[in-house]
């Protein structure tokens, strides 16, 4: 790793609806870069259960969306900032965040490293 340059993987899981609004709130921040990938999934709500006509259906495993930036960190409490302002309803289902250390990044087209490769 580069001397002095510290990185960040933020991952958040979000309820699907809320993709575009996250996407635009942080793209205001000056955060455009991110991988995104559809997942199903359950906390503390355990899923969820529908009437039916013929009685009782349980969704155990919720749709959500997965996504993953790597920021330096001046720019993580940027990023949890925009995505909570979209995402937060105070209910069970907001979602979550993730923040892992980062130990370097690799541009494959370039070869550049560090903070320049994000």
């Amino acid at each position: 790793m580069h001397e002095g340059i510290k990185m960040k993987k933020i991952e958040a899981i979000i309820r699907p609806e809320d993709l575009d609004s996250v996407r635009v709130s942080l793209q205001e921040r000056g955060i455009v870069g991110m991988t995104v990938e559809e997942v199903q999934g359950r906390g503390r709500q355990k899923g969820v259960c529908l009437q039916w006509r013929a009685g009782e259906y349980c969704i155990e495993f919720l749709p959500k969306i997965k996504m993953e930036m790597i920021l330096d960190d001046k720019d993580v409490e940027t990023a949890i900032e925009a995505i909570i302002k979209v995402t937060r309803t105070g209910g069970k289902g907001d979602g979550k965040i993730f923040i892992y250390p980062v130990e370097d990044v690799v541009r494959i087209s370039t070869g550049e490293r560090g903070k320049e490769a994000i």
